[in-house]
């Protein structure tokens, strides 16, 4: 009934989410009915089909109940992954400076088989040093006191565990030129920083590029974006949009494919990693 799920909480709850919606959708019966079966609403088994809410277990046995899952092995293996679908991932300790709209994407980050993103302003944030993590975060969070600061830079640096372990995700990133042209934190960060990515480039999972000025008018209009691709045959692709106080997670196939082929388009049309690799060594002579 179910594949093997590797990753965190937040992909546990989508792949229970989306069995959900496939037992429901087989015996045709409406989101309306299956929420008054569980003492709730239809928005209600909306979230948990998406995934984004913690499971009751009466709520999932109640529902395996009225989807006509009788055999005991199904009943099980589901609510096993919905018991663990509600622990806690490590993310959940900086609950105090970890909105809520970004613990998706850390939750999802952890569970990847491919990340690839396009950033325009800063390095992301997976290849960021300690300093130039620390000038973005205090100049995006002026009011913050010097110890919020360091706790947002502490999750940054935790997140970037994620590319040294045994099961690391590819990670391929288009970097606009204008991102290493900006000077954040002064001459000394940005020389480290711009040394980190070549080291980073040594890394058999990462591969980074370059898409140089003189290119000019390129495929991506609409500015940064990442495309998260997991193992599990459940999950779609989602493409992760930041904003200013929110974020945008899209995996409807139309928009998953328009962004993957704007990826594919930037990856072309960049410096091929080599080229883009002897561009940041002169950047970095004469930062």
């Amino acid at each position: 009934m179910t594949t093997p799920v590797v990753g965190g909480p937040t992909v546990r709850r989508i792949v229970v989410g989306a069995q959900l919606r496939r037992l429901r959708e087989a015996r045709g019966i409406s989101r309306e009915d299956a929420g008054y079966r569980i003492r709730g609403s239809e928005s209600k088994i909306s979230r948990m089909e998406l995934g984004r809410v913690s499971f009751k277990e009466r709520d999932i046995a109640d529902l395996l109940t009225l989807y006509g899952v009788v055999d005991d092995d199904q009943r099980r293996t589901l609510l096993g992954l919905a018991r663990e679908a509600n622990n806690p991932g490590w993310w959940h300790n900086y609950d105090d400076v970890l909105a809520g709209w970004f613990q998706t994407y850390v939750g999802l980050e952890e569970a990847t088989s491919l990340i690839r993103t396009y950033e325009i302003q800063f390095v992301p944030g997976l290849l960021q040093t300690a300093d130039y993590a620390r000038a973005i975060v205090a100049a995006g969070q002026p009011t913050a006191s010097v110890s919020e600061v360091e706790r947002r830079v502490a999750l940054r640096m935790a997140r970037q565990q994620l590319l040294d372990r045994s099961d690391a995700p590819v990670f391929w990133a288009v970097v606009d030129e204008a991102t290493l042209r900006r000077p954040v934190g002064g001459r000394k960060v940005m020389q480290a920083q711009i040394q980190h990515l070549i080291d980073m480039m040594n890394k058999p999972n990462v591969t980074i590029q370059i898409m140089p000025f003189r290119f000019g008018a390129h495929a991506a209009e609409g500015g940064a974006f990442s495309i998260l691709r997991f193992p599990e045959e459940d999950l779609p692709e989602v493409v992760y949009v930041e904003q200013l106080g929110s974020a945008l997670y899209l995996d409807k196939r139309e928009h998953v494919e328009r962004y993957a082929q704007t990826m594919d388009r930037l990856t072309v049309d960049g410096l091929p990693p080599d080229s883009s690799a002897e561009m940041l060594d002169r950047i970095l002579h004469r930062v």
